[in-house]
């Protein structure tokens, strides 16, 4: 029996109801993008991830990945899954000119990026990973480097890495030494040390493109200074053949409390004359080159929080369907637990967060379609600062559920959970990581606040407030839009900047922006599931899925949205009583 099954259903209706893929097929380059077609190509894409990704979670997870002779090793079950990957051309879904192939929008692409979170969410990173280096070097690189790098990237026999934090700069990057120095022939050589790199070395493709932050000599101090380089495992000769093995080893493997069958490694740079790396762009524009990468793969983060919370919910929902134990209110002796009160309220509570967290992903997809490939200037510009606001809370919103489902799972399994038997707890043990990747969700909420909700004057954000408020659903009554909009005017009320008072709510406000906006995603579902209903035209859904799309968003409101909104108080009450101790007597 398989333990993973793509929630098709829930993709279509969302991609149908709520992100508007209709609109996004009729966007240059997306017309092969119409529901349909679609739909066919996620049931390719499921039959591949439940059947071939899916069964090596677990076994890859007990083998990790080890340093053994200064090679990387990863789990057996790797080789022939990445190899199928590449072979079936899963990699390169997303619109890569140099594939010869218009590929699949944003939103389309996300419901890939789930299963493969779904289906091994160490796995998923490498892929993400090489999507992201080939997105960074279509945008960034010169023509030449294109043409030497992608081609390779995009059969997938050689993958990316995306090299920036160091012992001494983890999210201050500004702090980073890593140093470049030039040389005559218009190379770099690079010295340093990063950690925490995920894949940083590995034995699956012949060749590794490490996307490398660092220093050039005299450069600005911060994060003005830092360049962007290509530092390739091998040296790649103008012909596109392989070389001497560059100057760049993994110094050790991590020993991750999640996602131990991907290797995070430590990385040393030039310990034998120096690196030899190529410049991407100009020096010193190393941060808005990387951006490019780091934004993509929030939205990938994010996606993988929505993956793995769907298979510990299938989990979760399948042993309390079999689990016999106890008496249910109004119950026979020896039911199974899913008939119990609060096993229920725990399901529930899995479910409405999951399928809130697929809704805020998607939209937020869509918006970075809309916001590329808009045919009017103007959309494009609106939509482009929309995604900028949405993709950061999207990646702090998600894995910060995705940590609250997967704990939930482990409390429905009870005893069973804590135990590495059931599985359940190696889904807890790899979310947990995503609320820290591609920069923390306390810096995530630092950026939310001093940046953009200031976009456009403040325009962005009002504009979707006011969407909100035209919906006359249950959100509406619950004061989610209002509530949100009293926040918002309390942390632009602050002053420019970041003043203390903003920074110290930050991180709840951002917890209060993500519940509502995710309530209000689902609420625009149950409409159009309740006008489905009414119509009796049911576009292929059941009324049993259109009915539990009505609950689910009820319950949403009525149990998940009031925390959200009791986060204003909180959001809004300044630093005083955060500072109210010295740091000396904490």
């Amino acid at each position: 029996m398989r333990d993973y099954v793509a929630p098709l259903h829930d993709m279509r209706f969302v991609f149908d109801q709520v992100a508007d893929l209709a609109g996004i097929a009729k966007l240059e380059g997306f017309a092969s993008s119409e529901l349909d077609t679609t739909c066919g190509l996620l049931e390719s894409g499921a039959r591949f991830y439940e059947n071939v990704w899916a069964p090596t979670n677990r076994p890859a997870d007990l083998a990790g990945s080890h340093l053994r002779d200064g090679r990387v090793l990863v789990h057996a079950a790797f080789h022939d899954v990445y190899r199928r990957t590449m072979e079936g051309g899963w990699n390169v879904l997303p619109r890569h000119p140099v594939a010869g192939d218009d590929g699949v929008p944003w939103l389309v692409h996300a419901a890939f990026v789930e299963m493969c979170a779904s289906g091994n969410g160490s796995l998923s990173q490498l892929t993400g990973l090489i999507a992201g280096a080939i997105e960074l070097l279509e945008t960034h690189a010169s023509a030449e480097q294109q043409a030497l790098y992608l081609p390779k990237l995009v059969s997938g026999e050689w993958a990316g890495a995306m090299d920036l934090s160091e012992p001494g700069a983890g999210s201050d990057l500004g702090a980073l030494i890593t140093k470049a120095i030039p040389q005559a022939d218009g190379s770099y050589r690079l010295h340093g040390v990063k950690r925490f790199i995920s894949w940083g070395d590995h034995d699956l493709t012949e060749n590794l493109v490490h996307l490398v932050l660092a220093r050039t000599p005299d450069a600005p101090r911060g994060t003005a200074g830092i360049s962007c380089f290509i530092v390739p495992k091998f040296l790649v000769g103008a012909d596109g053949r392989l070389g001497d093995r560059n100057d760049v080893r993994c110094l050790s493997v991590e020993q991750n409390l999640g996602f131990r069958s991907s290797p995070t490694c430590v990385m040393g740079f030039g310990d034998n004359g120096g690196a030899v790396g190529h410049l991407i762009g100009r020096e010193n524009g190393g941060m808005r080159i990387m951006f490019t990468m780091m934004n993509s793969n929030r939205l990938a983060t994010a996606l993988g929080a929505l993956g793995i919370s769907e298979r510990a919910y299938q989990a979760a929902r399948t042993y309390a369907r079999q689990r016999v134990q106890g008496r249910p209110h109004g119950g026979p002796e020896g039911s199974p637990i899913v008939h119990h009160a609060d096993v229920r309220r725990m399901l529930m509570t899995m479910r409405s967060l999951t399928e809130a967290m697929r809704a805020l992903c998607y939209f937020t997809a869509a918006a970075l379609d809309r916001g590329a490939h808009a045919a009017d200037p103007a959309e494009r510009a609106e939509f482009r600062q929309l995604a900028n606001l949405l993709t950061p809370l999207a990646k702090s919103w998600c894995s910060d559920m995705g940590i609250d489902v997967t704990s939930l799972a482990i409390q429905v399994f009870g005893g069973a959970g804590w135990v590495e038997e059931s599985g359940v707890a190696q889904h807890y043990r790899d979310v947990r990581v995503l609320s820290i990747f591609e920069g923390t969700n306390g810096i995530q909420a630092q950026d939310l606040v001093g940046r953009k909700l200031g976009q456009s004057d403040g325009r962005v954000v009002t504009g979707l407030i006011e969407r909100m408020r035209r919906l006359a659903d249950e959100l509406t009554e619950a004061g989610g839009a209002d509530a949100l909009a009293e926040g918002t005017a309390w942390m632009r009320a602050q002053g420019e900047g970041l003043p203390l008072s903003a920074a110290a709510g930050a991180t709840v406000f951002q917890r209060l922006f993500g519940g509502v906006l995710a309530g209000y995603l689902l609420a625009l579902g149950a409409n159009a599931a309740r006008r489905l209903r009414a119509s009796g035209t049911l576009f292929g859904y059941s009324p049993a899925f259109l009915d539990a799309k009505l609950a689910t968003a009820a319950f949403y409101c009525e149990q998940i949205l009031p925390y959200a909104l009791a986060s204003l108080g909180p959001a809004t009450a300044g630093a005083e009583r955060i500072f109210g101790i010295g740091s000396d007597d904490l």
